[in-house]
């Protein structure tokens, strides 16, 4: 009975097939929702929209003085008062006591020559001199005794006590001695005047500074042989090139057409290339008056009022003609933008960075306008690139691509 009861229990095979029942969704309904979740994300990520074509400009800095620049005009920094430096004489170069870069006075000795020869004329020259004065010396010894004699003879005459002839014998003898005083004395002028020559040959081979400057090249080494002329087959011509760092001026080529916005003690603003970030207050010192015809240029020279020691000459630089001097307030730099590059979005003054290919809208503070350039006190600093002209559709975040300008 109980094996009968079993057999009994059974599940119908309908009722477990039911319980495992799947939903089967179609591939291509899955497929459209997978693409639709993707399109989506594309969207939103902006890669579906097509990207803004815009100019990029780079913020600057800008100085008060270019609202009122009249002219520029580009040059090199020259010094005026500038000497390549050579002995008077040809010899050997056997000390050299400076170097590039050595500042030197006027009249120090920077060089000397092999001398041994002059030095020897010297010698010769102050022995003779000596020579000079010794016999000076006993040729008026011999003077002051003819003199004694004649005084004698002429008392022994007047008394009748010796002849004539014995008085003109002393009388020849004074005037005699006399004249090799005479003699002596021309002798020791000529040995003075040869001592000096022999000084002044021996100075001819010092090598003096003619002036206060600076040693810009070095011409010459210990073992050359140096002469003023320069002939020479493997002589140098000078020893050092020196110049004076107070006497430094910009020397800049006007066209002859604008010309006639350049006078004689115009301000001036003068930028280095090599200082970029320095400018430094300068006037018209010279306007050479002559044309180059080739180039219808004229030269004009513009010296340094604020003087700095990085300033070398032959750096290149430019030179901005002002119409009028720049005031104390300035000289200080100020971040500018061209008011096309400012936008306004809900009531607030924006830039739009360029990060990338995108837009970032940044708030600015805008200054006061200066010519045609507004002032940036806050939000953006030099160096950071921007959208030239904001076009009305631009938003944060948005694509753009980005032509330099």
């Amino acid at each position: 009975m109980a094996n009968e009861d079993l057999s009994k229990l059974k599940i119908p095979k309908t009722a477990e097939a039911s319980r495992h029942v799947r939903v089967r969704i179609p591939v291509p309904l899955v497929a459209a929702g997978v693409l639709l979740v993707v399109l989506l994300f594309l969207y939103f990520q902006g890669a579906l929209t097509p990207a803004l074509e815009v100019d990029g400009v780079t913020v600057s800095k800008m100085y008060p003085s270019q609202a009122f620049t009249l002219l520029n005009a580009s040059g090199y920094v020259v010094a005026q008062r500038k000497a390549a430096v050579a002995p008077k004489v040809t010899a050997t170069l056997v000390w050299l006591g400076v170097a590039e870069g050595s500042v030197v006075k006027k009249g120090q000795v920077i060089a000397r020559l092999e001398n041994e020869d002059v030095s020897a004329q010297k010698n010769q020259a102050a022995a003779n001199l000596n020579v000079a004065r010794s016999n000076l010396e006993q040729a008026s010894a011999e003077l002051n005794d003819a003199a004694i004699a004649l005084k004698r003879e002429k008392d022994l005459l007047a008394k009748g006590y010796v002849a004539q002839a014995d008085y003109d014998t002393a009388e020849a003898r004074y005037k005699k001695a006399k004249a090799a005083v005479e003699g002596a004395e021309a002798s020791i002028k000529a040995a003075v005047a040869a001592l000096k020559g022999a000084n002044v040959a021996i100075d001819y081979t010092l090598v003096r500074a003619p002036f206060n400057a600076v040693v810009l090249t070095k011409d010459a080494d210990v073992g050359d042989i140096v002469t003023p002329i320069g002939a020479a087959v493997n002589a140098k011509a000078a020893v050092v090139t020196i110049a004076d760092m107070s006497s430094l001026e910009v020397e800049v080529d006007v066209s002859e057409s604008n010309l006639q916005q350049v006078r004689m003690g115009q301000p001036s603003v003068i930028q280095l290339d090599a200082l970029p970030e320095a400018r430094f207050r300068g006037e018209v010192s010279t306007i050479v008056p002559t044309a180059d015809r080739s180039k219808g240029t004229v030269m004009v020279k513009v010296r340094f009022i604020d003087k700095d020691a990085r300033i070398l000459p032959e750096m290149s630089a430019k030179v901005s003609f002002l119409s009028r001097p720049a005031g104390k307030d300035e000289q200080t730099p100020f971040t500018a933008l061209n008011p096309a590059s400012v936008a306004n979005r809900a009531g607030q003054n924006v830039v739009f960075l360029v990060k990338g290919n995108r837009a970032a809208m940044t708030p600015i503070t805008l200054g006061a306008r200066k010519g045609d350039m507004l002032e940036i006190t806050a939000g953006v600093q030099a160096g950071d690139k921007i959208v030239a002209v904001p076009p009305a559709g631009l938003k944060n975040g948005s694509k753009i691509k980005v032509a330099e300008k």
